[in-house]
């Protein structure tokens, strides 16, 4: 038995099948492949592909097509991801390096994803439950209204607007900007209150109630339970891949407003830096059973801010896709670490 040919025939089928969209026989495997062996011996091939359940035959008389189980062995035996070429790379640096702000930063890097996969992109806001605290600003915006910028490390801007029964004094405001920031700058965020539970008592009677309410704004906007925000681009991809799909692509439209379950499915798949791939009834949402989804986390440290990946339907080209996903992560990445 000789598996390393069989595994190029199993990858040969993938790429065709993923290519030309039919089925693949024996024929166009020896008229498009140098496998080096006869079109009986690749006809074996398949015969004990098709056994061990990597392949079937959709139709009699029809070539054949890549199962899940045969998609996660290709995937499996991809050892190393092919770079970007120079083009791809260029147009990455181009459009992520022209955004002025996280929202723009993330709106752009959810299109370019779908633009260079061609399929359902999905990118998950740096999340707070992952950052820490970079920067505490507070602006007086009148003298009884106070503006509370909260910016975290992963590049997330907060802002909250509170009002106080007093008077502000410049003078307590700066001191409790500059107390704030020494006791939580590089702390992680559920480390927040804690740091900052005995700041009321340094201030004197009458400005506690001002202090207590900025370090209540400051906690509460950065609860750990906060919702977190995905951005999608691409949906039009999925519908013109709607001939992949043995049943109609609503169900999967229908996860995919899910945002819940796409959060959850991100985080589960990527717990870390390494490109992550579920293929079709690996995913634990039913819908999904007809799709593939790639994944990654983004951000600083080994786990990451945040996730990003794209969705389609399990002919998909992964290579490509696994590239692509884990370049844009990483430019990305630099650019928020920045």
């Amino acid at each position: 038995m000789n598996n390393d040919r069989r595994l190029e025939v199993l990858r040969a089928i993938v790429e065709d099948y993923v290519h030309t969209r039919e089925p693949v026989g024996s024929k166009a495997l020896v008229e498009r492949h140098s496998l080096g062996v006869s079109p009986a011996t690749i006809r074996n091939d398949m015969a004990v592909l098709e056994e061990s359940g990597l392949i079937h035959q959709p139709h009699t008389s029809a070539g054949r097509v890549p199962t899940d189980k045969g998609y996660r062995l290709f995937v499996d035996q991809i050892s190393t991801l092919k770079p970007l070429s120079t083009a791809e790379r260029r147009a990455i640096a181009h459009l992520l390096d022209g955004a002025v702000d996280l929202d723009d930063v993330v709106e752009r890097t959810v299109r370019l994803l779908a633009q260079l996969t061609q399929q359902v992109a999905v990118v998950q806001y740096p999340s707070l439950r992952n950052s820490a605290l970079r920067h505490v600003e507070l602006v007086p915006l009148t003298d009884r209204r106070l503006l509370v910028v909260i910016i975290t490390d992963s590049g997330r801007v907060e802002q909250r607007a509170l009002e106080v029964s007093s008077p502000l004094d410049p003078a307590v405001v700066a001191e409790l900007r500059a107390r704030i920031n020494a006791g939580s700058i590089g702390r992680r965020v559920a480390d927040i209150g804690s740091a900052l539970e005995d700041t009321t008592l340094r201030f004197a009677p009458e400005h506690r109630g001002m202090v207590g309410k900025v370090i209540e704004v400051l906690t509460e906007t950065l609860r750990l339970d906060a919702e977190e925000r995905i951005v999608m681009a691409g949906t039009a991809n999925l519908a013109r891949s709607d001939m992949d799909f043995s049943r109609t692509i609503g169900p999967v439209l229908e996860a995919l407003e899910e945002q819940v379950v796409l959060l959850r499915l991100l985080q589960e798949l990527a717990e870390d830096n390494s490109v992550a791939v579920s293929i079709g009834e690996e995913n634990r949402h039913e819908s999904l059973s007809e799709a593939s989804i790639v994944a990654t986390a983004y951000g600083g440290g080994s786990e990451g801010v945040a996730h990003l990946g794209v969705l389609g339907p399990t002919r998909m080209d992964y290579p490509s896709a696994m590239s692509s996903v884990r370049a844009v992560a990483r430019y990305l990445s630099r650019i928020l670490s920045g």
